[in-house]
């Protein structure tokens, strides 16, 4: 990912994962969840390669950006394959946006 990415989930249901470079160092990746409406939501993310078809991703919730209602930010220090936001529950809209920062090592 070498721009800013941005996915918007409205009601019930998950976005496409946005997977992320791993190989840039510092692995670094900012993000922030905006919400319109009455929305839960949860950041996730998967360290699988949700690009191969053959893979199922195990997904894990963000440590802190789990089960908000309101615009929340977040950041991951270490790598990670791939990010997605779900909304568990509303008929809102949740905007996630992530931008990571890193210098290619290989």
């Amino acid at each position: 990912m070498a721009r800013p990415s941005q996915v918007s989930q409205t009601g019930i249901g998950s976005t496409n994962w946005v997977p992320v470079d791993n190989h840039l160092t510092p692995f670094a990746i900012g993000f922030g969840v905006a919400t319109v409406g009455t929305v839960n939501y949860t950041v996730q993310h998967t360290f699988d390669d949700v690009q191969d078809p053959t893979v199922t991703p195990v997904v894990f919730p963000h440590e802190t950006v789990a089960a908000q209602t309101a615009n929340a930010d977040g950041n991951y220090a270490f790598p990670i394959q791939a990010i997605r936001l779900t909304v568990n529950s509303g008929t809102g809209t949740a905007r996630l946006r992530l931008i990571q920062a890193g210098i290619r090592t290989g």
